[in-house]
């Protein structure tokens, strides 16, 4: 039976969460000799826009009463591009994107403003979505002076448009799906060249308050999930990075005592790409604990 193999990716959403959670992050897996793949929000933060979703997105104020979310995430951000005007995150914080980077770690492209992203995909124009793309690929590239590999898309939310633009910045891989391992994407038949490198393990925000978990139960629900082979953890920095900083801390501390080896996504579809990933469906669907549609991966052609 093989490894496990563990692949953290660090989704960093909001300007608190870079300022605060991505050097806390960066404290804890340097103090296990773990490397992981964080993709930054480029643009403002607009998390109070989210509000909206209470009125669009069934479950959305279910999820947010259940994971106590005004207190993980704090005030402020809830009122970012409402009442308080949205900062602008990496260029607030270039040095945390190079402290990140020169740390070993790899560094990709979440998205420019989360929020419009999230919410309106579907109703974006090819030319907005290449505008999103666009403006976070030349920051990124103006504070790190490099292209990016790789990008994750807010929410698991993609189009059709979204994964062709993809495939012409000569991508290692994307990060915007959910599913059980590496593909390469067909949607409504069209063959899309950019691997996808999917999340296939739950999110703390899905589990926590559902079926009797806790901050004191999740790990030992993680480790039962965890199967030889690649395990694809997404993790989030104003989470794991913030208020949940200990559940971490015991969650890396159990996976190493298990013997589990850890690697970046960069390297994974390294890997993956050796073995020739096949082709399969991706759709829109829902999942259990998140509101909203998400990215799934379906059957393989």
């Amino acid at each position: 039976m093989s490894t496990p193999i563990i692949s953290l990716k660090v989704d960093v959403d909001t300007y608190a969460g870079t300022k605060d959670g991505v050097p806390r992050l960066l404290e804890i897996l340097d103090s296990f000799g773990i490397k992981a793949t964080f993709f930054f929000s480029m643009g403002p933060d607009n998390s109070g826009k989210a509000i909206r979703r209470i009125f669009t997105r069934k479950g959305f104020l279910r999820k947010m009463i259940r994971t106590k979310a005004p207190s993980m995430y704090g005030l402020k951000t809830l009122l970012y591009g409402t009442i308080l005007p949205a900062p602008k995150i990496a260029e607030s914080f270039p040095d945390i994107l190079r402290q990140t980077a020169n740390g070993g770690h790899e560094v990709g492209i979440h998205c420019w403003d989360h929020v419009r992203w999230h919410d309106y995909l579907p109703r974006m124009s090819r030319d907005m979505v290449q505008s999103e793309l666009d403006k976070a690929v030349r920051l990124y590239q103006d504070i790190l002076s490099c292209k990016t590999g790789s990008t994750a898309a807010p929410g698991w939310t993609v189009s059709p448009d979204s994964l062709q633009i993809q495939d012409t910045m000569s991508l290692h891989y994307c990060s915007d799906s959910r599913g059980d391992f590496p593909f390469y994407p067909v949607v409504d038949g069209i063959r899309y060249a950019t691997l996808q490198m999917p999340t296939n393990l739950p999110t703390m925000d899905e589990l926590l308050g559902t079926e009797g978990i806790s901050p004191d139960t999740i790990n030992a629900h993680y480790l039962s999930l965890v199967k030889p082979g690649l395990n694809v953890h997404t993790i989030h920095a104003e989470l794991e990075g913030g208020c949940m900083a200990n559940v971490f801390i015991d969650l890396l501390q159990r996976l190493q005592q298990k013997k589990c080896r850890f690697v970046t996504l960069s390297q994974a579809a390294d890997e993956a790409k050796r073995h020739n990933p096949p082709h399969c469906g991706l759709f829109m669907k829902e999942i259990p604990g998140r509101a909203g549609l998400v990215a799934v991966q379906g059957s393989c052609l």
